[in-house]
């Protein structure tokens, strides 16, 4: 089975997506500490809003989520599709933003119909980061937050610090937004599109402290990403950082697929996703991370018929199903290193172009 990146390489080349940014940034900000407060506003939050409700579902793995809906995404309860996804900074705080996202939908007349026109219930499952020590404690996105980010959403993805990225701290690194697409060119799903985006803010390391290269990178990935092992001397300056506080931790983000997919098959997609992140960050799923990840499937794709019959005990979707599966693992990983790529320093939390800077042969960096 083969993939290729899709035309831009993020989340919206699944037909429909659409992801929105919020965020509050100040120049001066601060970082807290275990004495102090810092100062300064670092948060935000991100939306994906997909054209119309998707069958969606989550798998969390992390020991200390925060969530909100995703009782309602077992394949075995009542609703099997979602209107929007929040992805957001500011803690169990930063919830409150998913009302904004739904009122948003509500005024557009998206959600789940009861009765008179009008009367819709937006469905929109949500996961938060612990960023609060980056900025001002009390510096956290609201109901207003989801709102503008629902209104901003469009097919361009910015990535790195933006959005629920803003905050977000990957390790000793500055951690963000990143987001990946492959499309597959053969197999029984040719055809499929399968992409992530991430919010990258896990304890554990994001680079091998051997090599000073992102996790899982081999030398063709890498030269792709005009990336070649760092010097010495900044493999040692950044192994010399004090290791991240047990606070600032989580990796949370969205798995889209245009295959036609039921929700035990997305569940399948999530938990898949969460091997990426683990091939991306050591250790992953820890008691100190929430690490959560939805998987949403918009069904739009054509795929070939199946090269042989599929066993009556199997789902008919099983062949395209463990192809999407390999894919997830894939984008999840390339979304993790993307987000560490494209982050910028803030708060003094500096980031990986700071510390590795003769990592970059080219001088410039493609998420592909």
């Amino acid at each position: 089975m083969t993939a290729a990146p899709g035309p831009t390489d993020s989340l919206t080349d699944v037909a429909g997506m659409r992801v929105g940014h919020w965020h509050a940034l100040d120049t001066d900000v601060t970082l807290g500490s275990d004495d102090t407060y810092g100062t300064g506003r670092a948060t935000g939050c991100t939306v994906v809003v997909p054209d119309r409700a998707v069958t969606a579902a989550v798998d969390v793995r992390g020991g200390g989520p925060g969530t909100r809906e995703t009782d309602l995404l077992d394949p075995s309860h009542s609703v099997q599709r979602v209107d929007a996804v929040l992805l957001t900074g500011g803690s169990a705080y930063g919830l409150a933003a998913a009302d904004g996202v739904m009122r948003w939908l509500e005024e557009h007349g998206r959600g789940i119909a009861m009765g008179p026109p009008g009367a819709v219930v937006p469905i929109v499952p949500g996961a938060v980061v612990f960023d609060l020590p980056v900025g001002e404690w009390t510096a956290r996105p609201t109901a207003d937050s989801g709102y503008r980010a629902a209104a901003a959403a469009g097919t361009t993805v910015a990535r790195g610090t933006v959005g629920a990225g803003v905050g977000a701290r990957a390790g000793t690194l500055k951690g963000g937004i990143g987001t990946a697409s492959l499309v597959l060119t053969d197999g029984p799903a040719a055809g499929v599109t399968v992409a992530a985006l991430v919010v990258a803010n896990p304890v554990g390391a994001v680079f091998d402290p051997e090599t000073g290269l992102p996790w899982g990178l081999g030398p063709t990935r890498a030269a792709q990403l005009g990336l070649v092992a760092p010097a010495a001397a900044e493999i040692a300056a950044a192994n010399a950082l004090a290791p991240k506080g047990t606070a600032l931790n989580t990796t949370i983000g969205v798995v889209a697929t245009d295959a036609d997919l039921t929700a035990a098959a997305c569940r399948r997609i999530a938990v898949a996703g969460h091997d990426g992140l683990a091939r991306a960050v050591r250790p992953a799923h820890s008691p100190l991370d929430g690490d959560t990840l939805f998987a949403l499937a918009t069904g739009t794709a054509t795929v070939p018929a199946p090269a042989r019959p599929i066993p009556d005990a199997f789902a008919p979707e099983l062949p395209v199903l463990a192809a999407v599966c390999e894919v997830a693992a894939e984008v999840v990983q390339r979304a993790v290193v993307d987000a560490v790529l494209h982050a910028t320093a803030v708060a003094g939390i500096p980031a990986y172009r700071d510390l590795f800077p003769s990592s970059f042969a080219t001088g410039t960096t493609t998420s592909r």
